[in-house]
């Protein structure tokens, strides 16, 4: 294993230049008519008063990650560069909303891990989720509009679901690369609405 256990990243604290792009955000949907007066104001008050990324994330969920004038092939919110978790004898669940840091590693050993990206914002247009299974498992869930690229080696176990990279890979997508070494064990993604 390499260093300590990262913290939950959607409770990590963030820095006024996490706030400072949240509200460059807010007033561009503002000007592009996407909020009113009013609603732009609720919410850069609630972006200036925000502490963690999870307070970041309910504020813009509704608009476009980029306006209209620059690419979409970049969907991401600010958030933490890499996170670590341990699920040994033990599980691990990620639901609902959260941020999916751009390296994402998960170690199970006779434990498993639960995966629910669907809610998910990203803070990178390409993640990369390292599993690595003993005698454990993996579920990873992804939206419909998510691509998946599957590295992972199976030793007695296996790596199972789609795998965009046999094919074209959209760039205006988001970006899921699924890597790792299972052993007695799986992972295995989903792709769900």
């Amino acid at each position: 294993m390499e260093g300590p256990l990262e913290p939950d990243s959607s409770s990590m604290r963030i820095s006024d230049d996490d706030r400072h792009r949240v509200a460059e955000q807010l007033r561009e949907a503002a000007g592009a008519g996407r909020l009113d007066l009013d609603e732009l104001d609720e919410r850069l008050e609630a972006t200036y008063a925000a502490r963690t990324y999870a307070d970041l994330v309910p504020i813009t969920r509704d608009l476009p990650v980029l306006p209209a004038s620059r690419p979409a092939s970049t969907p991401v919110v600010a958030g933490p560069e890499s996170e670590r978790h341990l699920a040994i004898l033990s599980g691990l669940e990620r639901t609902g909303v959260w941020v999916v840091p751009q390296h994402l590693k998960v170690f199970a050993m006779m434990g498993g891990a639960d995966l629910d990206l669907r809610e998910a914002r990203f803070s990178a247009p390409e993640v990369v989720i390292s599993v690595s299974c003993f005698m454990g498992g993996a579920q990873i869930t992804v939206g419909p509009d998510v691509n998946v690229v599957m590295e992972g080696t199976g030793i007695m176990g296996g790596y199972s679901g789609p795998n965009d990279a046999l094919g074209i890979v959209d760039p205006s997508r988001p970006t899921v690369r699924v890597r790792g070494v299972a052993v007695w064990g799986g992972v295995s993604v989903e792709r769900r609405s």
